[in-house]
């Protein structure tokens, strides 16, 4: 329903028509491959809402097909973002109101408590979730990342499982930080889930439209003053 195109094998070369050696070392696994990687995953988040420019300028320069990091053009856009926003939102919910009291995590995120009522930051915090996590984070964190594990260790399905694994748990200690353990907690769940979808597909598109939703459930919940609420719908 949300694929466009049957996912390509990735390559194992690391040539292409026109290539250079600057080209072929960033595809690579060298020096310069392994600093560009750790450059776009360790650093692109100070970039806020244009996160994207990393693994972006990377692609250009190592001259890698776009569709190697999931940016697949959707057969269906409208489809894929309805249902993408649907599930977003249903996930967050789910979270907050039943997976994180399970884990006794708290009814308030006082990383972003001063968003209730704050009509002045409300638009800038949307505009960066919707930009930078939900696309940027995504194209780091699915797309660049599974690209270079996939070339570094295969795709066999076991592979994927560990690669799932691994760069949601990396996807969740980046948010303990600001957010904390509970924070931590829900991005590792959250990106097991979006991880999941994309390996499946291997089109950002759907999971980055979830993300973002996520996200913006999570800010208007905090802004209307609510978020205690939904908290204890199940778990009072």
């Amino acid at each position: 329903m949300l694929s466009a195109v049957p996912p390509e094998e990735p390559s194992t070369r690391t040539d292409s028509p026109g290539d250079d050696r600057i080209a072929a070392s960033l595809r690579g696994f060298g020096p310069l491959g392994v600093v560009a990687g750790l450059v776009v995953v360790l650093f692109s988040s100070l970039l806020g809402p244009l996160r994207a420019a990393f693994p972006l300028l990377w692609a250009w320069r190592s001259r890698t097909p776009l569709r190697e990091l999931g940016l697949v053009r959707p057969r269906h856009w409208p489809l894929t973002l309805m249902v993408g926003f649907i599930t977003g939102v249903a996930l967050k919910l789910v979270m907050k109101s039943v997976v994180m009291p399970i884990l006794g995590g708290p009814g308030q995120n006082p990383a972003f408590h001063f968003l209730e009522g704050n009509r002045t930051a409300l638009p800038g915090m949307l505009f960066a979730v919707v930009l930078g996590a939900g696309f940027g984070e995504e194209l780091v964190f699915r797309g660049f990342l599974f690209e270079r594990l996939r070339r570094l260790f295969g795709d066999a399905v076991r592979t994927r499982v560990l690669v799932v694994i691994g760069t949601s748990m990396f996807f969740g200690i980046g948010h303990l930080p600001e957010q904390g353990l509970a924070g931590a907690e829900q991005a590792t769940i959250t990106g097991l889930v979006l991880g999941t979808i994309y390996a499946k597909t291997r089109q950002l598109w759907f999971p980055a439209a979830v993300h973002a939703a996520f996200d913006v459930a999570a800010v208007l919940i905090i802004y209307s003053g609510v978020e205690s609420r939904v908290a204890h719908w199940f778990f009072p």
